[in-house]
């Protein structure tokens, strides 16, 4: 019998990583069944019309809403959580830790954040998540190592599960004669769009010189804080360095067919990202399931996925490096091929078929000890 999923969640049209990576688990899941439902949590200038498969929504402003959204949570079979510091009310988002302590079904913990130097506070409130969840889940094998080596955890709890990606398989994309580098993703400081455009004036000496896509909208959370003024610096630099030309930016909602087409067009996937703490990509996944090579900085899920795999790795904050990796990768004969086939052996794992059927597995095991465990309790003696 199919399990009754409860998802806790931010969740589209909220434009952030844990809602667009619910929303995929949550399809794959449960398809077109209507026994589950997802809990989700909002902020200040979300959109809040009405959304198919919402059946509660809990605002950060509610610092009492967890209370209703277990009661909403226990009419399922288990409860998905995703976490990340912040997203729910709270210091470091810890009223989701008296919402799991109140559960009476297993929770199943998605852990997209795991802080190789937390301040105390988020170290404290992680290691009571793990205590109090059934299971936890990271994506990644080096989230799953330093949570077990910098956080006093049950190793018993933790799986690994990687990050789902769609499947982009589909007639070729339209390609034109100039090599093609992407960029996708949210956009805002960090994203290290500004050392790819450094990158690509060093490769205009290349007949046909590379074109450059950087696709994605600003980070609503950006926005509210700074406007656009990230994604103006970009234009402004691009001009500077004489290669505005040959860089297009698109800040429109990108479709999963729309955003396939863009992806099997592309020749180099490009994650110049400046951040060091980033133990999750969706965006790497997605670029490694399709098959496409990859040059990205050093962040820990790129080294961990692409050393001595589908990619090329560079340090933070070099173009120059940058350049060089992705001038390889466009004319030494036979590289991206090579790349390219080093994906292969890892796609179908990484499509959202292949690890929402591992996060049903896991919950059906959580699911029968549960119910072994209130079979075999004994009953309270009357009063």
């Amino acid at each position: 019998m199919a399990l009754r999923y409860g998802f806790l969640s931010t969740h589209p049209p909220t434009a952030c990583g844990l809602a667009t990576f619910n929303s995929a688990l949550a399809g794959h899941l449960v398809g077109d069944g209507t026994s589950s439902g997802i809990v989700r949590v909002t902020a200040k200038g979300d959109d809040l019309r009405p959304v198919p498969g919402v059946v509660h929504t809990w605002h950060a402003s509610d610092l009492g809403g967890w209370r209703d959204a277990v009661d909403v949570l226990d009419g399922y079979d288990v409860a998905v959580v995703q976490h990340e510091y912040g997203i729910y009310p709270g210091r470091d988002g810890e009223d989701v830790l008296p919402l799991l302590r109140r559960l009476t079904v297993p929770a199943i913990v998605v852990l997209h954040t795991v802080l190789s130097h937390p301040t105390p506070s988020q170290k404290s409130l992680l290691e009571q998540i793990v205590a109090t969840a059934s299971a936890v889940v990271t994506m990644t094998d080096t989230a799953r190592d330093r949570l077990l080596i910098g956080y006093a955890v049950e190793a018993a709890k933790v799986s690994v599960i990687a990050h789902g990606a769609a499947d982009h398989s589909g007639e070729p994309a339209r390609r034109s004669d100039r090599p093609h580098l992407l960029t996708w993703g949210l956009l805002g400081p960090g994203k290290g769009v500004e050392w790819a455009l450094r990158a690509l004036a060093q490769l205009q000496d290349l007949d046909p010189q590379p074109t450059y896509t950087v696709a994605g909208r600003t980070h609503p959370k950006v926005v509210e804080r700074d406007g656009e003024a990230y994604r103006a610096s970009l234009h402004r630099l691009g001009a500077e360095l004489g290669v505005a030309h040959s860089v297009t930016y698109q800040a429109g909602f990108q479709d999963p067919a729309t955003l396939g087409r863009l992806i099997r067009s592309a020749d180099v996937v490009v994650l110049p990202y400046d951040s060091r703490e980033q133990v999750t990509s969706g965006v790497l996944i997605e670029a490694v399931a399709a098959g496409i090579p990859v040059v990205a900085t050093c962040f820990p899920h790129a080294v961990e996925l692409l050393t001595d795999g589908p990619g090329m790795l560079v340090p933070h904050r070099d173009p120059k490096a940058l350049a060089k990796a992705i001038r390889r990768v466009l004319t030494k004969p036979g590289l991206a091929a090579s790349l390219a086939g080093r994906a292969r052996p890892y796609a179908a794992d990484l499509r959202w078929p292949a690890v929402a059927a591992r996060y049903d597995a896991l919950a059906g095991r959580l699911v029968q000890e549960h119910a072994r465990i209130l079979h075999t309790t004994p009953a309270a003696a009357p009063a």
